[in-house]
């Protein structure tokens, strides 16, 4: 029997998705949480601040297929802020921006941009994972409090990451609401083109950040010492490197894999690296990209191409290679249907993945977007690294930016 966690059932947030279907989609593996000094369920939701949160949700409901499920604003009470929060499966974004003109939110947007400003994650215990999280140094934002209304008690708080990035806390275990108190369900009125998939995505598998110079190592060790998270991966040197620039990336996780933080930074280059020209424009460390977990990739963007998305281009020459070929063996899409697509493709010894990058999708080369269909592969495409950041490359001499 397929065990089903749905939206309320085990606080998850999880949206009709199986537990095999989730371990397939992000690669979860086994976890005992009793012995876990922050224990971590899921990824609660991604928090964005928008220069138009308005027009922001549409886009998202339009080019990403999500359903518009809850809103907070002046109409429900709420004068500083709007926020929309927004699902596809297991993925919640909510995207919010400031209403009068002196608010915080709008001072932040000034600052960055378009971005990520809080990676809120569900917890078992938000007053164990704060007493942890202090004893180890982290900075915490807002002491653990209880939100309440009709619809039961959220216990929260917040700690802080990398740059102005934030963690919430969040336990809804007593909650049935559609998202937090002072939420109201509102229901989209965009409506989904006559055959399109029923969503784009059905999960988060992963966030990066972006981290100064030197930075990276610090940012590794605090998400051990404060988190308890472990290493997944690790890439230096030729890894990831071009003949003009280069990074270096280590990869930190839960327990379970559910919730997975590539960390970035630069590394010394003939020129100017992705990560310089993100640190550049969004004015600091921040995230950088969110990989979205789909079951039918060639679906996915084949939709999102149809609603305007713009991915980078890979050269006909990344699929001719006879190397790529038989490195990669049979996989589930053939390699003339990933070249139409511009699809990359990876092996390593548990599997394969299918993936593909968008263009930044705001107006500062910052936030963008993957797309990742894994088969068995717990990794991030380290095969494909070369061809990825060429592309990126190609995009950062247009701009102006290499």
């Amino acid at each position: 029997m397929t065990q089903t966690l749905g939206s309320g059932a085990s606080g998850s947030g999880l949206d009709d998705v199986s537990y095999d279907q989730l371990r397939q989609l992000v690669g979860l593996v086994d976890h005992d949480a009793s012995a876990d000094p922050f224990p971590v369920k899921a990824m609660d939701a991604v928090v964005f601040i928008a220069g138009n949160a308005t027009q922001t949700a549409w886009f998202y409901q339009v080019a990403f297929g999500m359903r518009l499920v809850a809103y907070s604003g002046p109409e429900t009470g709420n004068f500083e802020r709007k926020a929309y929060v927004l699902k596809s499966g297991s993925a919640r974004f909510v995207i919010t921006g400031g209403v009068q003109p002196d608010s915080p939110l709008l001072d932040h947007h000034r600052r960055h941009g378009d971005g990520v400003t809080d990676l809120a994650l569900e917890v078992s215990d938000v007053d164990k994972c704060i007493a942890h999280a202090r004893a180890q140094g982290a900075t915490v934002l807002e002491e653990p409090h209880d939100v309440s209304d009709d619809h039961g008690t959220v216990r929260m708080a917040a700690i802080a990451t990398y740059g102005e990035t934030r963690h919430s806390l969040i336990d809804r275990s007593r909650y049935n609401g559609v998202y937090l108190p002072g939420f109201e369900p509102k229901e989209s009125t965009v409506k989904r083109p006559e055959g399109a998939p029923k969503r784009l995505f059905q999960a988060v598998d992963h966030c990066v950040g972006n981290v100064e110079l030197g930075k990276m190592d610090y940012w590794v060790d605090w998400y051990h010492r404060v988190m308890g998270f472990v290493n997944m991966a690790e890439f230096v040197g030729d890894d990831i490197a071009t003949d003009y620039s280069a990074l270096m990336s280590k990869v930190v996780s839960n327990g379970n894999h559910r919730v997975k933080f590539p960390l970035n930074e630069p590394a010394i280059a003939k020129k100017k690296s992705q990560i310089d020209e993100y640190l550049e424009f969004y004015g600091g460390a921040g995230c950088q990209h969110i990989a979205l977990a789909t079951n039918d990739i060639i679906a996915t963007v084949t939709a999102m191409r149809a609603a305007g998305v713009e991915f980078l281009e890979t050269p006909d020459s990344y699929y001719d290679d006879p190397e790529l070929r038989a490195r990669i063996g049979e996989v589930r899409v053939p390699i003339e249907v990933l070249k139409e697509h511009r699809i990359l493709v990876d092996r390593d010894e548990d599997g394969y993945l299918l993936q593909i990058f968008t263009k930044p999708i705001g107006d500062r080369p910052t936030v963008f977007y993957e797309m990742i269909e894994r088969h068995g592969s717990l990794g991030f495409g380290k095969g494909n690294f070369k061809a990825l950041f060429e592309a990126i490359e190609r995009e950062q001499e247009r701009r102006g930016n290499l």
